[in-house]
């Protein structure tokens, strides 16, 4: 004959008791959800699942940063992003470790100090005031940021494997592209393009959008190797809207299970895309849309072939017979004196 302990019938009781409230609450809801309003919201499956991407302002910070998501919080392999947030005289120190980094000022400037070298970045009043300098950090390394006046800087990151060496970006050689025509005309800096700036994996540019148009579209994918016609890439978006306000932006399944979001985006929120067709993103009227893109990928080639979306791809065909937007470019890339760097 077994006798159980005190602890262990207390703990049976614990579970009975347990039981009992869960079918209580059970009942409840379902008593809730038999009496709600066909107006009211109830939470769907696939809104649970877009938190997993759609990261408003705030929910992303740890620490330091304002942003963090590197590729264990994104559930992926490279891609990374910061948004760290200085006040005046403030100092952060930054160990790249196997991650390849730009730092890239949003609002402020910055010093830069990595191996003996001094990268003095102008910066800007704001992402839709101008071209910002840039500083590539290399993996492997410490680095220091510090600001006199205080400001916000992006660290755009990406797991890589070749050590390059640390690097000034000028504002005046960031190419400034016009893409689109009409109500789909946008600016993009392409300052960390696969074209424009060397890295070993990391992909990034600024995309600015007037009020009113869609960019980002037609929605377009890079989730598969495909020689030729399209590569894998990991992406984050990082968004800000002028004077504040909202925008929109889409990610839908190119597979089974795939990513799903529709989100309204607000300054500092985020959205992560490991796959699926993405775009458009919408800009409010009134109201200029800016994005950082932030991308790497598995491939050989640190390259960024895309595909459309077949349903949309028409929309390129158009172009050429509509002018760009008269409101772009909203900035161009100005001469500066160039940096001070310290060997």
């Amino acid at each position: 004959m077994t006798t159980d302990h005190p602890d262990q019938e207390q703990h049976r009781d614990q579970e009975q008791h347990r039981d009992q409230d869960q079918d209580q609450d059970r009942e409840q809801h379902q008593g809730q959800q038999q009496h709600q309003h066909p107006g009211q919201h109830r939470e769907q499956p696939q809104h649970r699942e877009q938190r997993r991407f759609h990261l408003p302002s705030g929910s992303a910070a740890r620490g330091a940063y304002a942003v963090d998501i590197d590729p264990g919080r994104a559930g992926w392999d490279r891609s990374a992003l910061r948004v760290l947030e200085l006040g005046a005289g403030g100092v952060h120190t930054l160990v790249t470790g196997e991650s390849e980094w730009i730092v890239l000022p949003l609002a402020g400037a910055c010093t830069v100090r990595i191996a003996g070298e001094t990268f003095e970045l102008r910066g800007r009043e704001s992402v839709f005031s101008g071209v910002s300098d840039f500083a590539y950090l290399p993996r492997d390394a410490h680095a220091q940021i510090a600001s006199g006046a205080g400001g916000r800087f992006a660290l755009a990151g990406a797991k890589c494997e070749r050590r390059l060496p640390a690097r000034y970006g000028p504002a005046p050689e960031v190419p400034v592209e016009l893409r689109g025509s009409g109500t789909c005309s946008r600016q993009v800096n392409n300052f960390a393009a696969a074209d424009t700036f060397d890295c070993d994996r990391l992909i990034a540019v600024e995309v600015l959008t007037p009020g009113g148009n869609w960019s980002s579209y037609p929605p377009h994918k890079h989730d598969e190797h495909v020689p030729g016609e399209e590569c894998e890439l990991e992406e984050i978006y990082y968004f800000e809207v002028r004077d504040g306000g909202l925008g929109y932006h889409r990610v839908s399944p190119s597979r089974d299970g795939g990513t799903d979001v529709l989100a309204e985006v607000r300054g500092g929120d985020v959205v992560l895309i490991p796959d699926g067709w993405h775009g458009p993103s919408i800009a409010p009227p009134g109201r200029t849309l800016y994005y950082l893109n932030v991308m790497a990928g598995p491939g050989e080639e640190r390259a960024w072939l895309i595909r459309d979306h077949p349903d949309h791809r028409w929309i390129r065909d158009t172009w050429p017979d509509e002018p760009i937007d008269a409101r772009l470019p909203l900035y161009t890339a100005h001469p500066s004196p160039g940096p001070e760097v310290t060997p």
